[in-house]
C-alpha cells in the first residue's frame, strides 16, 4: 500500500472536531415540553398530576366522613342533607367527578405527549451514538491497515538486515 493510498484513507475519515461541528447537540426534553403547552393544558396536567395523590384521595375521603357524619349524627335541625338519602353530597360529588374525568383524561393526552418526545429525544441519541460508534470503527479500521503496513516495512527492512548481515 502506498503512502498516497494511507493518507486518503486518512483524509476521508471524519475529524472529531468537523463531527462535533456538523453534529447539533440533541435538546432539552424539558424546555421542549414546556414549550408546547398553553395554559389551559398547563392547568390540565397539573390538576392530573395534583388529583391523582393520597393528598387529594384523603381531602375527599375526610369531605365525605365530615359530611355524612354530620347530617347522620349532628342535630336533626342543624342537618342539611338528611340521611339515608344525602342528596346534595350525591350532587356534589356528581359534578365534581363530570368535571375531574374529562380534565384528567386530557392531562394524561398531554402527559402522554411528554413520552413521545422523550422517545423521540432518545431515539436522536441513539442516532447520534451510532455514528460516532462508526465514526470509532472506521478510525480504528484505519488504525490497524496503517500498523499492518507498518510492520510489513518493518519485516521488509528487518529482512534486508539480516540479507547484508549474513553476506
Amino acid at each position: 500500500m502506498t503512502i498516497e493510498r494511507l493518507q486518503a484513507n486518512v483524509d476521508r475519515l471524519t475529524d472529531a472536531g468537523e463531527w462535533r461541528a456538523a453534529e447539533r447537540p440533541v435538546e432539552s426534553l424539558e424546555g421542549i415540553y414546556a414549550r408546547s403547552f398553553s395554559t389551559v393544558d398547563r392547568l390540565a396536567i397539573w390538576v392530573t398530576e395534583n388529583v391523582g395523590t393520597m393528598g387529594f384521595f384523603a381531602l375527599l375521603a375526610t369531605w365525605t366522613a365530615l359530611w355524612l357524619a354530620w347530617n347522620t349524627f349532628a342535630p336533626a335541625e342543624l342537618r342539611f342533607d338528611p340521611a339515608p338519602a344525602f342528596v346534595m353530597w350525591l350532587f356534589i360529588s356528581n359534578v365534581i367527578q363530570i368535571h375531574l374525568m374529562p380534565l384528567i383524561m386530557a392531562g394524561q393526552n398531554l402527559q402522554g405527549r411528554h413520552e413521545k418526545l422523550r422517545d423521540e429525544l432518545e431515539f436522536q441519541v441513539n442516532l447520534k451514538a451510532e455514528r460516532e460508534v462508526e465514526t470509532v470503527l472506521d478510525h480504528l479500521a484505519n488504525q490497524n491497515t496503517l500498523m499492518l503496513e507498518i510492520l510489513k516495512r518493518l519485516d521488509r527492512i528487518e529482512g534486508g538486515r539480516a540479507g547484508l548481515t549474513a553476506g
